[in-house]
């Protein structure tokens, strides 16, 4: 059962610009969105829409199952094109602006997997975008290339049994990646400017068969009063320094019955200073979800372990943070809302049983849960004033892996073969 303990709070603040802050719903800089939450709490969005009745619908030249992200009205993501890694623009009416081409893709190994798992990000003057061939790259708004580098080939093939997932994030001055796996595992920085490593630290630890490969994305938060990393996986959650990597916060024991084949596939989520994390295999029956206390620094093992949950979690889609709550949509539809102080259901519910499993993490915009499965029916469900309302079944006819993103009242949607944009 979750614990009570009381510890004295301390704020954790998500990193933003001024320029993206200023209008969230007007923006999608990055995977989980400006805020790092999955969510938005504005807007009007819609509820229905299928396949023949989006505002547009646009081609893709090949599989890719990352998520796109938005900026000034442009639409970015990464795709192969023609056998080679890519980042593609549209514009607000779907029409392809420009398309860069890197090295030669390596596709995917498992079904809903691709070359191009990773999504791009931007601090509002580039973008940054990885792909599993080991491309590293910057790319200007107008489609050149800034710089590029290939991880890969410089540090080694990473041993992931299935396909990278890790997208790059921003600091202030550095594009930085994580590489967790069985062998030399890392967290490194590169200078937005030039592409030049500016430091590179180890992060490894001895876990059980297949506990130290790693999906997750760091996230940039404030920390001590300083700009600082969170980093999830080898059942560790860790705190670097943005400015030097070096480790200042670490917390253990997320396994101590050592089982194997658990890796870190969920991204943590936030709220105030607790960290959600998703852990076990939810899809075998043996799920764990832990809240930790992100205060103090040093080895916080055993202090900063605040509840923990074997009956509720997620393996695969990451949780929404939304008006104080957690939200869990799980591997097989079961949708749980939590407190995230206590780790107590508030409610829970689930979407209509199918035989697909759900891979795209959820997003909810303005009161609206949106859970893509994967074989591409995407529930809308009405999470206003405490209550789960299914609204609407959509069937894209086509594979969603990539989440969907709330951009000035339009919903984007990734497919397999095509981008979708849905209005009122």
């Amino acid at each position: 059962m979750p614990s009570t303990k009381l510890v004295m709070p301390l704020t954790v603040v998500l990193l933003l610009s001024s320029t993206l802050c200023a209008e969230p719903q007007a923006e999608w800089p990055r995977w989980r969105g400006p805020l790092d939450k999955g969510s938005i709490e504005v807007g009007n969005y819609p509820v229905k829409f299928a396949p023949d009745n989006v505002h547009w619908s646009t081609p893709l030249p090949g599989k890719g199952c990352s998520t796109p992200i938005v900026l000034k009205r442009t639409i970015y993501l990464t795709a192969p094109v023609e056998g080679k890694d890519a980042v593609i623009a549209f514009d607000w009416d779907g029409k392809p602006l420009w398309q860069t081409t890197f090295g030669k893709e390596n596709a995917g190994k498992h079904r809903n997997g691709s070359g191009s798992n990773a999504s791009p990000v931007t601090d509002g003057e580039a973008l940054f975008a990885y792909f599993k061939s080991g491309t590293l790259a910057a790319v200007e708004r107008d489609g050149s290339v800034r710089w590029q580098t290939n991880l890969v080939e410089r540090f080694g093939k990473d041993t992931l049994f299935w396909d990278h997932g890790t997208s790059p994030v921003l600091t202030s001055k550095y594009v930085v990646m994580a590489r967790m796996h069985k062998g030399e595992s890392w967290l490194a920085a590169f200078d937005k400017t030039n592409g030049e490593m500016v430091w590179k630290v180890a992060r490894n630890y001895d876990t059980p068969v297949e506990c130290d490969h790693g999906y997750t994305t760091p996230l940039v938060i404030q920390h001590a009063g300083k700009e600082s990393l969170l980093v999830w996986g080898a059942e560790h959650l860790t705190i670097h320094n943005a400015s030097d990597g070096q480790m200042t916060w670490t917390c253990g024991n997320f396994n101590p019955d050592r089982n194997k084949l658990w890796p870190a596939i969920a991204t943590p989520v936030i709220i105030g200073d607790m960290a959600i994390i998703a852990y076990g295999r939810n899809d075998r029956g043996l799920p764990r979800l832990h809240g930790v206390r992100l205060t103090g620094s040093g080895d916080v093992t055993e202090t900063n372990h605040v509840w923990m949950r074997d009956d509720v979690g997620t393996f695969v889609p990451t949780p929404v943070a939304y008006k104080g709550h957690v939200y869990l949509v799980r591997d097989r539809g079961e949708v749980e809302c939590l407190d995230p102080a206590t780790g107590k259901n508030i409610w829970s519910a689930r979407f209509p049983k199918g035989r697909a499993n759900y891979y795209a993490s959820p997003l909810i915009a303005a009161d609206h849960l949106y859970a893509p499965r994967e074989d591409g029916v995407v529930f809308v469900a009405s999470v206003a004033s405490g209550k789960f309302q299914l609204l609407a079944e959509n069937n894209m006819e086509e594979p969603v892996i990539g989440s969907p993103i709330p951009v000035a009242n339009r919903i984007f949607l990734r497919g397999e073969r095509h981008l979708f944009c849905a209005e009122r």
